[in-house]
């Protein structure tokens, strides 16, 4: 699961933490060790699961959802080593059989203004370059209008629709069906390739995740100041009829005293 390190980001972490319960709640005849990246989903997990070691294939033990690790500090600056390194080991786990399936919680970004929570399945490969997502949540419709309204607002330009479709064309011209003769064997190949592109798959969830974060702290940041300006705007409206009424109370008082004599 990947989560920010800090906030405010608005509800980005609060959601990926609601689907995170949810697919546990999903698995709960399963035994489930989660692997916690960011600060925020680890003190939320720890709080509610154990701190244990990894299940082993032999383990006769009855189901259970732990933490086996956690990953703090490592989105400043997302390094392809740390998703190799998870990659290998959840690979290894994989291969001798303590584990069935490995999937990851994320935030996709989509643009500055559209978001995507993912439940991916990672292993086991069913189609290579294929994404097996298992759950997806866009944002809601006001969500999105609060993402583009701090967008106009920071100045991000937004792409147009010809700009998409130029883009979708010029992608066409790498997909071309070319028979490529391939020296090693394809099991070869694959033992090879294969351990790389769980890698590539986990360290693309992360640098989404980063991103998507950067979008919704955006949008929380412009929201909170829209806010703080309208609340200086009402206190200094009060403030100023406050004044003039001490100003109209003291005139009269004045008036009414010079009447008097």
């Amino acid at each position: 699961m990947v989560t920010g390190d800090k906030g405010p980001a608005g509800a980005f972490n609060t959601n990926l933490l609601k689907a995170t319960m949810k697919f546990l709640d999903s698995k709960r005849d399963k035994s489930i060790d989660i692997e916690a990246v960011g600060r925020k989903g680890r003190d939320f997990l720890r709080r509610r699961f154990p701190m244990a070691e990894p299940r082993t294939a032999e383990s006769a033990d009855p189901p259970r959802t732990a933490v086996i690790g956690e990953q703090i500090g490592v989105l400043n600056k997302v390094d392809h080593a740390l998703a190799t390194r998870i990659a290998e080991r959840v690979i290894a786990r994989y291969s001798e059989g303590s584990i069935d399936a490995v999937y990851l919680i994320f935030n996709e970004f989509k643009s500055v203004i559209q978001q995507r929570l993912v439940v991916e399945r990672v292993l086991p490969i069913i189609e290579v370059g294929v994404s097996q997502v298992q759950v997806a949540r866009d944002l809601t419709q006001r969500e999105k209008e609060e993402a583009q309204k701090a967008a106009i607002s920071a100045g991000v330009g937004m792409r147009s629709s010809e700009q998409k479709e130029i883009d979708r064309v010029a992608a066409g011209f790498a997909s071309a069906q070319v028979d490529y003769i391939y020296e090693q064997s394809p099991a070869e190949l694959f033992n090879d390739l294969l351990p790389k592109y769980v890698g590539i798959q986990i360290f693309h969830a992360l640098l989404e995740s980063v991103a998507a974060e950067h979008a919704a702290r955006m949008t929380a940041m412009e929201s909170a100041t829209s806010n703080a300006t309208d609340m200086i705007d009402s206190l200094t409206l009060a403030m100023n009829r406050a004044r003039q009424a001490k100003i109209t109370k003291e005139i009269i008082e004045i008036v009414s005293g010079a009447a008097a004599q």
